[in-house]
């Protein structure tokens, strides 16, 4: 069986922003995902946190996510309080199941790329 090759090329204008449930002081915009160019694995966006912009706690998806920050830095805190600092250039991955809220403590914007799978 022949397998069709596509390519979508995605540009900035294009993109529709949004919040996410339990997102707070923030813009998504999603680059690549099932509606959006038919990616059947993952999904990429960037969120966008103004100071004071964040996650609300969440338990933990089933998907694995990985942040990555574009500009400025975000905190991300996990169920002991424990804080990951994650500044330009500097990426964590988040497994499934783990829970964690986010928030940006800086007085600063933070652009962050958010690369996550589909289960």
């Amino acid at each position: 069986m022949e397998r069709k090759i596509k390519m979508v090329k995605r540009t900035i204008s294009e993109l529709i922003a949004f919040s996410p449930p339990g997102h707070y002081g923030m813009t998504a915009m999603v680059y690549h995902g099932k509606e959006e160019t038919g990616a059947e694995k993952f999904r990429v966006g960037i969120d966008t946190f103004i100071p004071g912009g964040g996650i609300e706690w969440d338990d933990g998806s089933p998907q694995e996510k990985l942040y990555y920050v574009l500009e400025g830095e975000i905190t991300v805190i996990d169920k002991d309080g424990k804080k990951y600092i994650i500044g330009k250039d500097e990426s964590l991955t988040i497994l499934p199941g783990v829970g964690r809220s986010v928030v940006n403590e800086s007085n600063y914007p933070v652009r962050m790329l958010v690369i996550a799978n589909y289960v």
